[in-house]
């Protein structure tokens, strides 16, 4: 048994494990500018933190009117984003540290994003991360991505815990939503500080109002093994 007993940590991707937004805004920006939509902005982008790409896709087809199919799309978006995820990819330090506590103590461990599978496995060979999460879960996997419960409670399964027994760790108000649906207690660490009042959030069993800057991997361990006491 683990350092936190029948414990298991589910983190999102994007945003929480690692500081990947920026690439994805790049990709998006460039995606959009080439069907005809010049100008997307760092404002526009944040309004779909915490959506997984395959439903961005969907909202720009609808949104801008674009010709071009979903699958095209989202190819089209994950092929750029690749190209900068391989190289421009930084783990936070903290969770990093977070990560290696609970690989110390033999605390299962999973990755549930809205990322496509390949972009999952880009960041986390990148970062150095695969080496301790080993079981990741895509949006594209299951039937309906954040904040529908599908993609934690896969992660679950696959790591054979009960949900009640999963702590999620996310940054967006989807994800918080998605692990309160999954009956999973969740750290929420909003990567956008002025949604840190969305009601989603309020919901969190820990919510760190600042996001990574109040993060702490000694701090956040603590929490957790004083919650099985």
């Amino acid at each position: 048994m683990s350092d936190l007993g029948t414990l298991s940590v589910i983190f999102d991707l994007d945003g929480t494990l690692v500081d990947s937004e920026p690439n994805y805004y790049k990709a998006s920006r460039q995606t959009l500018a080439a069907h005809g939509v010049p100008g997307f902005t760092w404002a526009e982008h944040e309004g779909y933190v915490g959506i997984s790409t395959r439903e961005t896709v969907r909202i720009w087809r609808e949104r801008y009117g674009l010709r071009a199919s979903e699958p095209e799309l989202l190819a089209e978006k994950n092929r750029r984003y690749l190209e900068l995820a391989r190289t421009r990819t930084r783990a936070y330090p903290e969770m990093r540290a977070f990560v290696e506590l609970l690989a110390a103590g033999n605390v299962p461990m999973a990755v549930a994003s809205g990322s496509s599978p390949e972009a999952i496995e880009a960041v986390l060979a990148a970062t150095g991360l695969a080496a301790h999460l080993r079981t990741a879960v895509s949006a594209d996997e299951v039937p309906h991505g954040k904040p529908a419960p599908d993609i934690f409670l896969e992660a679950a399964r696959r790591l054979g815990t009960p949900p009640a027994d999963c702590v999620v760790l996310e940054d967006a108000a989807p994800g918080a939503a998605a692990a309160h649906a999954a009956g999973m207690r969740c750290i929420a660490l909003p990567y956008v500080p002025a949604q840190a009042t969305a009601p989603e959030f309020a919901t969190a069993s820990l919510l760190l109002h600042g996001g990574q800057a109040d993060f702490r991997a000694e701090t956040a361990y603590a929490w957790l093994r004083d919650g099985v006491r």
